[in-house]
């Protein structure tokens, strides 16, 4: 079994790196690997409980006709298995006031990447724009 470690960057709803990253994840696991991530800057938001979907007044769609996909949902899915572990940086944690997370994700700091990166198989990092 692999280890893959990931960095994040992009916060929930402004990239399609994020859609792209946590279908790796997916993959990864579904193949059997561990995958470590680490969300820094925005991606700390990613586990955000309070994230909800909401009707299209201006379309006049009810919420369920739009269908939005719920990042911290996709991430509670990925952490309820045992190959997921992930950490938010505390201190962008701190910047943005982000808390209430979906179950299995935990606080740390960049040297928690510097380790899980020379500790895993491979590293990815996936940055902003």
């Amino acid at each position: 079994m692999a280890t893959l470690t990931i960095a994040l960057m992009d916060p929930p709803y402004e990239a399609e790196t994020t859609t792209t990253a946590l279908r790796i994840i997916d993959a990864a696991v579904r193949k059997g690997h561990q995958v470590n991530v680490f969300a820094y800057e925005g991606a700390v938001n990613l586990t955000m409980k309070d994230q909800a979907a909401h009707p299209n007044p201006v379309k006049g769609t009810t919420v369920e006709e739009e269908d939005h996909v719920i990042p911290s949902k996709l991430v509670a899915g990925l952490l309820g298995t045992e190959q997921v572990e992930w950490i938010n940086c505390g201190l962008c944690v701190d910047e943005r006031g982000s808390g209430n997370w979906v179950d299995g994700a935990r606080r740390g700091a960049p040297a928690d990447f510097l380790k899980w990166s020379q500790e895993s198989t491979n590293t990815l990092v996936i940055g902003t724009k």
